[in-house]
């Protein structure tokens, strides 16, 4: 888990991937000194157009080094404005899906990584008056150095073309909604799988209600967004046969000293249980997708709701972002929730009673939206489509909660239009809508 966590900061880093290229760079300009001085060594002819004078290397060394690390600059400057530019214009939400695009760090690397070979090669050239007396020029490493300078030229032509394109909402609303649609295959359970997941049937009361008097409270040792948690390693803390109830969920902000989870009866060993439950729980600064579920419709309802503000005004953008949420919704429908109640090894009960189901994904995406939409008749007809499309999913999986919650959020759209300040015709539009797709209120 600990693996997962700081694999998922290094896809966010803007620091590792051109850190590995600079030290190819210097690896390969270390071998490549090395092989020409071979091949001085050697004697060995290279071609008329590899040979170079020692006045020509430095020229093209120098002017390839200093060409690609102002580059370099300037790619972090774009990168750092398209990130600040997408969050003040979306969501501060969709700043973590920038800062993983593998192919402006990649770009990054290959030009810091050009700038130090050439370094590294023109440190080694030296002139017959220089100490030694005899000229060296690395021929060969020269020749790789071009080859590699019009790699960066055409790399800053592509990236120039990916920055242009990277604010495109579209491609945003996409990447957000990959992203929750990846997350919920990894962690939800497809009903037409081999293995579905025990279930345990367990009443409210053990569910919500007081633990046993001999029970132990976990708190949490710091502060930050849960990231990752562990549920194996949370159960095995406590003794065999126990009952772990936790009391908090991935996505939730961990307020140091506030309840983590609750175990009965308590364990023999309270403070190596304390430490090896909050061992299980990784957090963070931020929200990551890691294993929040509802993550990624926060991010694509929170693009919504910046649309719809009065200061950005965009409905087109709100209606994108609400069909890429019905993408993510969609696929949450036909996936199920993990069990609220499961059997673990050692005869130990987990008890989730914080874990997302469909009522609750349903309302996360709509409670805001809807009324942030009220003063916007064809946002809200957009949303009685939306919602009417994924009641059509719930109705043929069968899932009654959820379609109950759809059609509850398409009445609810339904009342605000008709107590709002709209015109007659506005009302009529959106009333005459949900009535086609939901059938007249009585």
């Amino acid at each position: 888990m600990r693996l997962t966590a700081f694999q998922e900061r290094l896809r966010s880093s803007l620091f590792f991937v051109p850190m590995a290229y600079v030290g190819l760079g210097l690896l390969l300009g270390i071998a490549g000194v090395a092989v020409d001085r071979n091949i001085v060594e050697a004697r060995t002819d290279l071609p008329l157009g590899l040979t170079s004078t020692v006045d020509s290397a430095r020229a093209v060394l120098g002017t390839i080094a200093s060409a690609t690390i102002s580059f370099a600059g300037i790619a972090f400057s774009v990168s750092l404005l398209v990130i600040q530019l997408g969050s003040s214009q979306y969501s501060p939400r969709i700043v973590h899906g920038l800062l993983r695009d593998p192919f402006s760090k990649r770009i990054m690397g290959i030009v810091v990584g050009t700038f130090t070979f050439c370094l590294v090669v023109l440190r080694s050239v030296r002139g017959p008056l220089e100490e030694g007396g005899e000229p060296v020029i690395p021929n060969l490493s020269v020749g790789v150095a071009v080859l590699l300078g019009v790699i960066s030229i055409l790399s800053t032509i592509a990236f120039i073309d990916h920055a242009a394109h990277a604010m495109d909402v579209s491609r945003i609303l996409a990447t957000g909604m990959d992203d929750g649609v990846h997350t919920t295959r990894e962690l939800w359970h497809d009903p037409d799988a081999d293995d579905p997941p025990t279930r345990l049937d367990v009443d409210d009361d053990t569910m919500h209600g007081d633990p046993p008097a001999d029970h132990l409270v976990i708190t949490h040792g710091g502060d930050g967004w849960i990231r990752n948690m562990d549920l194996h390693a949370l159960c095995e803390a406590a003794d065999p046969g126990a009952t772990v109830r936790v009391e908090t969920e991935v996505g939730r902000y961990a307020i140091g000293g506030t309840p983590l989870c609750t175990v009965w009866p308590a364990p023999t060993d309270v403070d190596a249980t304390t430490r090896a439950v909050r061992r299980a729980v990784v957090t963070g600064s931020s929200r990551t997708t890691e294993q929040d579920v509802g993550y990624g419709v926060r991010q694509l309802a929170d693009v919504a709701l910046r649309a719809l503000s009065p200061g950005v005004n965009d409905p087109t953008t709100a209606q994108d972002a609400l069909f890429h949420m019905g993408s993510v919704l969609r696929e949450l429908l036909e996936h199920e929730p993990p069990p609220r109640a499961a059997p673990m090894d050692g005869d130990r009960v987990l008890l989730r009673p914080q874990r997302l189901d469909h009522v609750q994904v349903v309302d996360l995406a709509f409670d805001e939206v809807r009324l942030a939409a009220v003063g916007q008749p064809t946002v809200c007809i957009y949303l009685l489509e939306l919602l009417h499309l994924l009641d059509q999913v719930a109705v043929e999986l069968g899932q009654d909660d959820a379609c109950e919650a759809l059609r509850t959020q398409a009445a609810l759209i339904r009342t605000s239009a008709a107590s709002a300040d709209l015109g007659a015709h506005d009302a009529d539009r959106i009333r005459d809508a949900h009535d086609r797709r939901f059938g007249p209120r009585t």
